[in-house]
């Protein structure tokens, strides 16, 4: 989790240095959801997710070399620098990509799950969303496609409240909670988590997979989080009051978690350290790395495409 919120800073920080062009969409306060959930899949198990895609990415292990230097559109970037922020890629790991169609992952997440249930694996395909992507058709065309199916594939809802700068209240009718709605397509295999308990988040997890990974068809999670920043670094967060943000960074994995381990005696002060100044050096690397790596040549126009 630590690496995660150390990247996005980094990330931050690059974007207002001009490093980092585009859009940048960054994960702070969800750290929780990302490590919790991909700490329960197989190797040989997929992910596709949204276009907040970092996280995910380096709790899948993704190398943070790469990831830094596809954000700066390095020819060492993970997809050869063409893809950027929203589209981190390393099929050798299952992390089939970020996408930035608010909702474009869904049917992908169909496919993949497909191909693990004709070949008659025990894989599962993870696919994460926000709460803004509930309102688009491919949301509920998949869900219900998978139930008929019974398709291997974990629904996993990230709720941080905000569909960018619209709360969730202002364009869903339904109340607050998005999970009871999955059993109008046959999915029982639902459960409502805390996305700021990375223990919580962990559990739910296993179970969901359990029930995966024994032939009963997909199953929904939803984490109740929150994004510290705004929506993209181009976002003045002028929707929201800060007492608002101030509640949940009170909850903030990054501080309750070590605090947790401490308590339990777990981890003492000088280990959790030790683990944050090797962080900060990994991270002050990958910037190093993205900003030696050369931008591609020309030639790379006319590679990596289907015409």
């Amino acid at each position: 989790m630590y690496l995660i919120r150390q990247f996005e800073e980094a990330c931050g920080e690059m974007y207002t240095r001009g490093q980092v062009r585009g859009f940048l969409h960054l994960y702070i306060g969800e750290e929780a959801i990302a490590v919790g959930a991909i700490s329960q899949l197989l190797p040989h198990d997929y992910i596709v997710t949204h276009y907040r895609d970092h996280g995910h990415a380096l709790a899948r292990g993704l190398d943070p070399n790469r990831a830094m230097a596809e954000l700066f559109g390095r020819i060492d970037g993970l997809s050869k620098g063409k893809g950027g922020s929203m589209h981190l890629f390393d099929a050798e790991k299952g992390f089939i990509g970020g996408h930035a169609i608010v909702g474009g992952q869904f049917p992908l997440a169909a496919g993949l799950a497909l191909s693990h249930q004709y070949r008659k694996s025990d894989g599962v395909c993870v696919v994460f969303f926000g709460d803004g992507s509930t309102n688009q058709g491919t949301y509920h065309e998949v869900m219900n496609l998978a139930a008929v199916w019974k398709l291997p594939i974990l629904f996993f809802l990230e709720n941080n409240l905000y569909g960018m700068g619209s709360r969730f209240d202002r364009v869903r009718g339904g109340g607050e909670d998005f999970y009871p709605g999955a059993a109008t397509y046959g999915i029982d295999q639902t459960a409502v988590v805390d996305g700021m308990d990375v223990m919580a988040v962990q559990e739910a997890t296993k179970l969901a997979l359990e029930s995966i990974r024994s032939g009963n068809g997909p199953a929904f999670i939803e984490a109740k989080t929150f994004r510290f920043q705004g929506h993209s670094m181009a976002d003045p967060v002028k929707y929201r009051d800060r007492s608002e943000t101030e509640v949940w960074e009170a909850r903030d994995p990054l501080k309750t978690f070590p605090r947790d381990l401490l308590d339990q005696g777990l981890f003492t002060e000088a280990e959790l350290e030790e683990i944050r100044c090797g962080v900060d050096a990994e991270v002050a690397a990958a910037v190093k790395f993205a900003e030696d790596s050369p931008f591609p040549p020309d030639e790379e126009l006319f590679t990596d495409i289907y015409a």
